[in-house]
């Protein structure tokens, strides 16, 4: 489960007062309510601002918050403290038409006067399943693919009594959001550990790793390949067939090219969250034979004769400003 962070909801510092709360709440609320909000993803914030609001505008509830941010570990899944029970008040009954609370919500002050019958008699929630997390081996390819990813996994399982029971065996179908990054955590809600008496399901948590790949280098959303071309190709120009993450492209290589020299090839690298192309770069790589027979080695002399070409030259000149 994932710890929410209220106060950065809202744009306030931990020891904002209550205005100052109640002040950032009624902006985000214009802000992002969905009447009237042209925002992406401006429903899901304003269930944010709410459901934060709801918490840090009651002092006993903000002070149950405060034990739990104490508690709560940074890049963790969170869990609450030892023996952690919530006090039973301060929100008002929602009826089951309130907005939708995360599973932090629920699960820490969901039952604190909220969950209540038509009479307003308590309903036993049960008990939330465990949230799982795993590590998700993604190839570069696989970032670009239309196609769902097949995932197997195991969740564990508890008996009424606690004891464990055996692992479920488990495969999802799952979409590779754009323009993710290595180490990036999603979250696949209700996915996790079953529930036990009646309690929701946990969630899934999958930790991206991309697999390094042979022939390109990561360098945000743009790939580098390393191009070697013989010395002839780099002095007289040539067209080389170069690799893509979706086929092979032709690629002009200039005359007098130079290694480590670096051409732009344009909408050739990693998709960004906004769908948007980055680009891949070709990096020259000058690469000698690796044997010299007797009939090339005088065409090298001959070469080293009429180009009177000095690769050091710079080194006496920088040399005599010493």
């Amino acid at each position: 489960m994932e710890f929410k962070d209220y106060y950065k909801v809202l744009g306030v510092e931990p020891g904002a007062d209550d205005k100052a709360i109640k002040t950032a709440y009624r902006k985000l609320a214009r802000k992002y309510h969905p009447d009237v909000s042209q925002e992406a993803g401006a429903e899901h914030q304003f269930k944010e601002v709410a459901e934060a609001y709801e918490v840090l505008k009651n002092a006993e509830k903000r002070a149950e918050y405060e034990e739990l941010r104490r508690h709560a570990k940074h890049g963790r899944p969170f869990e609450a403290p030892p023996g952690w029970r919530p006090s039973g008040g301060g929100f008002a009954d929602q009826g089951g038409a309130g907005p939708e609370y995360s599973d932090f919500f629920e699960s820490m002050f969901g039952s604190a006067g909220r969950s209540r019958g038509p009479q307003g008699s308590s309903r036993s929630r049960g008990r939330r399943g465990q949230d799982v997390e795993m590590e998700l081996p993604v190839y570069l390819e696989e970032t670009l693919a239309a196609e769902a990813k097949k995932v197997a996994f195991q969740l564990p399982q508890q008996g009424a009594d606690g004891r464990p029971l055996p692992a479920i065996n488990k495969t999802l179908n799952v979409k590779i959001p754009a323009g993710v990054s290595d180490g990036e955590r999603i979250r696949l809600k209700g996915q996790g550990a079953p529930g036990m008496g009646g309690g929701p399901n946990g969630d899934l948590y999958l930790i991206i790793r991309l697999v390094p790949h042979p022939l390109f280098d990561v360098e945000g959303h743009n790939l580098i390949i390393t191009v070697p071309l013989a010395p002839w190709e780099a002095a007289l120009g040539t067209k080389v067939a170069v690799p893509t993450l979706k086929g092979k492209i032709m690629l002009t290589i200039a005359p007098n090219s130079q290694s480590g020299q670096r051409l732009r090839i344009k909408g050739k690298g990693l998709v960004n969250k906004l769908g948007e192309h980055g680009d891949l770069y070709a990096l020259y790589k000058i690469v000698m034979p690796g044997r010299c027979d007797e009939q090339t080695q005088p065409l090298w002399e001959q070469l080293a004769e009429k180009a009177a070409f000095d690769p050091r030259s710079e080194w006496s000149t920088r040399g005599s400003n010493l």
